[in-house]
């Protein structure tokens, strides 16, 4: 929300260019862009999501969530020689939309300095999401979530990565967490959280979300103010999941009424969290009989999809 001019910061008399409903304080740039480091850094101290030998692979699009994270901790560990960062980025396959990111991505890192590795689905995977709509009449904006991630964990581990560092924000966070409570996918919510709660093993690399106590809106005037380079057009296939598209939009009526009430979403699903992990067992974990990736099942879920397509 862009104030006039006649307000001023709450913290000192420059002009304010935001002001947080939820807190009731307006903020001008130097202010808000405190006020958004320090809450990333208290999540990463908080959740202990980084510590003295942890070498973090930044899983980096291009959009302007994963720019932040990218420059939030290069900014802050980039002077700490117990600390190691790199970049990996994924290239799906849509063309103009990724082609775009990409660039971005790419010049970001070189102004940073940060080594990155980009890896295709096209070459990983022999197919490209572009291929997935034309072969899939729906479900492949989950099919391509489920590629993603498959390919970022196993790359990362692959390159030595302790943890693997995401860009989900608040407004991320809340979504899943009500289309996982609509779709009754109680073993999803467990999952949620700084943190995520997946079965430890030795091939799964632990993923971190430093910027999960930030709202969406904020994460993008961040990016503004601080001159990051980002994509600003969303997915053209995020069509195919309707059901996130509306979950935003409840959410964003939700909180323009209701200031604070995403907060209060994702604090009331932590404290439930807890009883409903007592209700799952954690099931084996075995090796997939044709990529050798983790799987509880004898052919994991990305050969399956594959081998159908």
């Amino acid at each position: 929300m862009v104030i006039g001019e006649r307000m001023k910061c709450s913290f000192c008399n420059k002009k304010s260019i935001y002001f947080r409903k939820y807190e009731g304080h307006h903020y001008c740039e130097k202010h808000f862009t405190k006020s958004i480091e320090k809450r990333v850094k208290k999540t990463i101290r908080k959740n202990k999501l980084i510590e003295n030998g942890d070498k973090i692979a930044i899983a980096h699009s291009g959009g302007k969530d994963s720019s932040n994270v990218l420059f939030l901790l290069n900014k802050i560990f980039k002077n700490n020689p117990n600390i190691n960062l790199f970049v990996i980025t994924i290239n799906e396959g849509i063309k103009k939309y990724r082609d775009e990111c990409l660039k971005k991505s790419e010049n970001f890192c070189k102004k940073l300095g940060i080594e990155r590795h980009v890896f295709s689905f096209k070459k990983e995977v022999g197919i490209t999401v572009d291929d997935l709509t034309k072969k899939m009449k729906t479900g492949y904006c989950g099919s391509c979530g489920l590629l993603r991630r498959y390919l970022l964990n196993k790359k990362a581990r692959e390159l030595g990565a302790t943890k693997v560092a995401t860009g989900h924000n608040l407004d991320d966070e809340c979504q899943s967490i009500l289309m996982n409570i609509l779709k009754g996918d109680l073993l999803r919510l467990v999952r949620m959280g700084p943190v995520p709660r997946v079965v430890k093993h030795k091939k799964f690399v632990q993923r971190i979300k430093p910027l999960i106590f930030i709202p969406e809106n904020e994460s993008e005037l961040f990016a503004k103010i601080n001159k990051i380079p980002f994509g600003s057009k969303r997915c053209p296939n995020s069509i195919d999941n309707p059901l996130r598209g509306k979950t935003r939009k409840f959410l964003d009526d939700l909180e323009k009424s209701s200031p604070g009430i995403k907060y209060s979403l994702y604090e009331s699903a932590l404290k439930i969290v807890p009883s409903v992990k007592g209700k799952f067992k954690q099931g084996k974990i075995n090796y997939c009989k044709n990529c050798g990736e983790p799987s509880s099942r004898e052919i994991c879920k990305v050969c399956e999809l594959l081998k159908n397509l």
